[in-house]
């Protein structure tokens, strides 16, 4: 998915890569190869034509009166199609010094290489004592060079005309480089995501050992891995592009943000879409050296990642977190004042009598059909969220029970409704899971566990793992295999299981590599399960396990960071070396991205837009992330994890350990890569 998300901009984006793919940009590009002084003059007209340079000025200064967000999706659609010569420079000049004529050529100066020296027509540029100023053409003596990016020019000048110069009020060196971060990263975005789709597209048709090679699992993983990386760096351009000139303090965080997880992300990208590509990638004929180049180009433009995520520990230290506030357009003005005053009295209950509370108005569950839930849209479960944080109330966890009662909902006899649903919100039941099996893990569908009728019901052999709070549940939700004569997805039953009162039912504690026991073997002999809890039709319990309410459940909008990257935060306040401080602003930087990822979900599901890539990569970055942050935090206390001196630093080694089994609950990271090579980027099986 591009950067941007309502319907304007999707039409915005689709509209200018048709025109930038007009341009013939790459042709030009290898064209002008050895010309140092290449202008793209007819690229830089028909621009002008566009608008796109100026689409964020004013229309009384002769610009598009958009705004920057508006600017970005512009200038990823330009850089996807590669766009050549003037178009970032002008871009971030509108935006500092929007009294330049609008159809000025401002070549940049943000340090001693200066940006379209052979196209400017004029030159922004930092004088001896750090006061900014436009320069005409005249007033400097330029030189430029071909570079690594073949669709731009760089060069270097020498004012020889100071008092030519006209200076920018209130412009500074540091806003100039958040700015032309702000838009850099949208060209970032555009070269990741060109970049991917090629690489998917030749993985698609490319035949080798007799089937295509998008079929090769390696081949596969390095594709949802462009994926994943391509995902981060749009979520963190689409950030630093929304708060740009907003909040100074928020738009600094977004912009290192930025810089410390986009440009390296779009060099990767670049990399591999070449590595996807073998040896027609490597050849000068192919454009994907062209995207690589420019890729390049830009991370050196910006300045450097490492000193961005210091400057990220030092924000997070004191106090600042990138902080999204949902703009929802009006529409919550229907419910607001309801939901309020409902929460406020939620609020005002005592903390033992809230959980009803929030079972009998509906808002525990609001996603879930009335009368166990509202059937509330998207805008209404946002609003509650933003009430409900308002008044700092959490809802009770419903663990387990929320994949079991939902599928009771949906599938289950009005007895079952009755029986199960409202006792298990107000947690008078618990509930467990009996899905995975020693070999059925990932490939559930491969489960042996038997269930053969008999009088009355069915009578269930096996064994199940990883069940986690099964030694405590009063029912379990388990599949079985009813019918071992059809395919494997097939003939498999939905049971409910009496966990306090069947015999057969054996319990066994897992350890885990924490040292504790948290997860449980259950050993199934001959439990005898009526007819009536079975749970949907006899043979089609896959469907059933894979059920999805109707009306999804919609997260409020946030940008915490994880557990482990707060920990990190903490310890670098208490002093870490420098490598060490790195390290955590990378994390600040990763977790952050996570949550955007969330958000930008959460935006799709309120412009009634189905699931984007983003709930998918989700899981898949959220693992490094909580993973590697956990791991962070124990490395920071350094040998001091070998005495286990503090509860503190038993505590970071019990998380560290722990946060291994996320990588394989749910579906391995290996397997998820599977599903999303094939079902997000289409990659044959």
């Amino acid at each position: 998915m591009s950067i941007g998300i309502s319907d304007e901009h999707v039409e915005l984006a689709a509209s200018l890569r048709k025109w930038a793919a007009d341009l013939r940009g790459r042709e030009l590009a290898r064209a002008a190869e050895t010309d140092a002084d290449a202008t793209f003059a007819s690229v830089w007209e028909a621009g002008q034509e566009m608008g796109v340079a100026t689409i964020a000025l004013p229309e009384s200064a002769g610009g598009g009166g958009g705004s920057v967000l508006d600017l970005a999706v512009a200038l990823e659609a330009c850089a996807h199609e590669l766009v050549p010569g003037p178009l970032l420079g002008p871009a971030v000049a509108s935006l500092v010094a929007p009294d330049v004529p609008a159809d000025a050529i401002v070549g940049i100066g943000l340090s001693d290489v200066v940006w379209d020296v052979p196209s400017a027509t004029h030159l922004l540029l930092a004088d001896e004592s750090g006061s900014w100023g436009v320069y005409p053409r005249d007033a400097v003596e330029a030189t430029s060079s071909v570079g690594i990016d073949l669709s731009r020019r760089y060069g270097a000048v020498r004012v020889v005309d100071g008092a030519a110069g006209v200076a920018v009020p209130g412009l500074t060196a540091d806003l100039l480089r958040r700015t032309a971060v702000t838009l850099a990263a949208a060209e970032a975005a555009g070269v990741a995501r060109w970049c991917l789709a090629t690489a998917v597209e030749y993985a698609k048709v490319r035949e080798q050992f007799g089937q295509k090679i998008g079929a090769f699992q390696a081949v596969k993983h390095l594709c949802a891995e462009m994926l994943e990386t391509a995902e981060a760096v749009t979520a963190a351009a689409w950030d630093v592009a929304c708060v740009a000139n907003g909040d100074d303090e928020q738009w600094a965080f977004a912009a290192d943000v930025a810089v410390s997880i986009v440009f390296d992300g779009a060099v990767e990208v670049a990399k591999s879409c070449i590595q996807v590509l073998g040896g027609i990638g490597f050849t000068f004929e192919h454009d994907a050296h062209l995207y690589l180049r420019r890729a390049l180009a830009l991370r050196a433009l910006v300045g450097d990642g490492d000193a961005a995520a210091e400057r990220l520990v030092e924000a997070a230290v004191g106090g600042t977190r990138r902080r999204v506030e949902l703009d929802l357009d009006g529409r919550d003005d229907e419910v607001r004042a309801e939901v309020r005053a409902t929460v406020e009295r939620i609020a005002a209950l005592p903390e033992g009598e809230r959980r009803a509370a929030f079972v009998e108005t509906g808002y525990l569950t609001p996603h879930w059909p009335a009368p166990y839930g509202l059937g509330a849209d998207a805008v209404t479960q946002v609003v509650i969220d933003q009430e409900l944080a308002r008044a700092e109330l959490t809802r009770p966890d419903i663990v387990i029970a929320g994949w079991a009662v939902p599928t009771i909902l949906e599938h289950g006899t009005e007895e079952l409704r009755e029986r199960f649903v409202r006792p298990s919100l107000l947690g008078d039941l618990t509930w467990c899971q009996l899905f995975s099996e020693p070999g059925a893990g990932s490939d559930l569908a491969s489960l042996r566990t038997k269930a053969t009728k008999v009088d009355g019901g069915w009578k269930l052999s096996g064994q199940k793992v990883w069940n986690s709070v099964a030694e405590r549940a009063d029912w379990g939700i388990c599949l079985a295999r009813t019918n071992p004569d059809v395919p494997k997805h097939k003939g498999i039953s939905y049971f409910l299981v009496d966990m306090k009162n069947s015999p057969g039912i054996d319990v066994r504690p897992l350890r885990e590599i924490t040292g504790k026991a948290l997860f449980n073997e259950v050993f199934l002999d001959e439990v005898f399960v009526p007819d009536e809890m079975v749970v949907g039709e006899v043979d089609d319990g896959w469907k059933l396990a894979r059920t999805t309410l109707a009306n999804e459940r919609v997260a409020m909008a946030s940008a915490r960071l994880s557990k482990s990257t707060e920990r990190a935060i903490d310890l670098a306040a208490a002093g870490v070396s420098s490598a060490q401080r790195v390290a955590v602003g990378h994390s600040i930087a990763l977790a952050t991205v996570c949550a955007l990822l969330g958000v930008r979900a959460t935006m799709r599901s309120l412009a009634g837009q189905g699931p984007g890539a983003e709930s998918s990569v989700a899981k898949l970055l959220g693992v490094r992330n909580r993973q590697d942050g956990a791991e962070l935090v124990v490395s920071l206390h350094g040998d001091a994890v070998l005495l286990e001196a503090s509860d503190d630093v038993r505590a970071d080694l019990w998380e560290m350990l722990n946060t291994r089994c996320l990588s394989i609950a749910g579906g391995t990271t290996q397997i998820l890569r599977n599903v999303a090579g094939e079902r997000i980027l289409g990659l044959p099986r």
